[in-house]
């Protein structure tokens, strides 16, 4: 196999035979705002940036959206980091050039995921350690990197999943909903999935949802009182805000809420939506409740055996990996770094079905 030390040379080509071009797009949170189109620049040319001895250089084929990038362009993440820096979490793409060291365990042309900040870009230089050998280039791939980990881990730990218990998913039909609904039912829970339409409750359905609630059309404190009046064991919460209310009165005796995220306050320039916290001890007490969070990063010791059994499952058919690649959306698929911020507000607005993925076209064939 080739092995090419890429650290020194400024142009190159790539494992297919086109030049690697000098410039290229990238996005850069230049302002802090939650407002992504406000904080958030294309940059039509900045240098592609060269792999050091143990790095990959990946074109990206697939980036993916995530409810945080909001956070991070407002700087909730670490107040120390100054615009301007990049952004996006998590990509999938060929490596086309490395660095000698990374050479040991890489080729030239091989498939790769990662996660690391600066995806939303052509190129991203990936530390050769930070990033998953992938058998082909595939957006499905990219589901698993941060929502799969996220609802896999989160439900492991803290979920305390066994036969027969009442799993309560909210944003159930959402990147990291998804994953959830299916590891409570391999898991022989059943499964409540909220959702805002019912082509959402359809595609909850078939991947194995037991009730699902419309809460445009359902009222869904009625709903769990009426059909669940011992409550619920276990929420998998996303949304925050009235939600998070709701379903921490729905908790059953001994019952656990995992709070993964509060999309519903993300857009506010706290990051937070009002929540009844002044009966929270109280509520706890009377039910031996309890209330985890969950943050990705404080849980990466797991992070490598829960993406190899979610990679296990879903080659072996036993997990569906749903993108929305926003072909629904009014001006069409998410195509080009340009679409990212009609993305980020299609999720905000919560029309995806899935993961929402951005396909970052290349002008060489491509080996899809």
């Amino acid at each position: 196999r080739p092995i090419l030390d890429m650290s020194y040379s400024r142009h190159f080509l790539d494992f297919q035979g086109s030049s690697i071009p000098s410039s290229m797009k990238k996005l850069v949170v230049t302002k802090l705002s939650q407002n992504f189109r406000e904080a958030v620049t294309l940059r039509q040319d900045s240098p592609v940036p060269l792999p050091g001895d143990g790095d990959l250089l990946v074109r990206n084929r697939f980036v993916g959206i995530n409810a945080s990038d909001i956070n991070y362009s407002a700087g909730r993440y670490d107040a120390s980091v100054k615009p301007p820096f990049d952004i996006g979490f998590e990509g999938v793409g060929d490596v086309v050039a490395l660095g000698l060291s990374a050479s040991a365990d890489y080729t030239v042309g091989q498939a790769v995921a990662y996660v690391k900040a600066g995806s939303f870009a052509e190129y991203t230089v990936v530390p050769a350690k930070q990033a998953v050998p992938l058998p082909s280039v595939k957006p499905e791939f990219l589901t698993l990197m941060v929502s799969g980990t996220t609802a896999y881990i989160s439900l492991k730990e803290l979920g305390e999943l066994s036969e027969g218990k009442k799993v309560l998913v909210t944003a159930a039909a959402g990147g990291t909903g998804q994953f959830a609904v299916q590891l409570a039912k391999k898991a022989k829970c059943h499964v409540i999935g909220t959702c805002s339409s019912d082509e959402k409750g359809g595609f909850l359905k078939s991947i194995g949802c037991d009730r699902t609630i419309n809460y445009k059309t359902e009222n869904v404190e009625s709903v769990l009182r009426k059909d669940y009046p011992e409550g619920v064991d276990v929420v998998y919460e996303s949304v925050g805000g009235k939600m998070f209310d709701l379903a921490l009165n729905s908790l059953a005796t001994k019952g656990r809420l995992i709070v993964i995220g509060f999309i519903a306050g993300y857009q506010n320039t706290t990051g937070l939506q009002p929540i009844k916290a002044e009966l929270l001890p109280a509520k706890l007490l009377k039910k031996s409740a309890s209330i985890r969070g969950f943050f990705l990063n404080h849980y990466l010791s797991e992070y490598k055996m829960a993406l190899k059994n979610l990679l296990k499952m879903y080659e072996r058919g036993d997990l569906v990996c749903e993108v929305d690649f926003g072909d629904v959306s009014p001006e069409g698929k998410f195509t080009g770094l340009e679409s990212v911020f009609r993305a980020v507000d299609y999720m905000y607005m919560g029309k995806n079905i899935g993961k929402i993925v951005v396909e970052l076209p290349h002008s060489v064939n491509s080996k899809l």
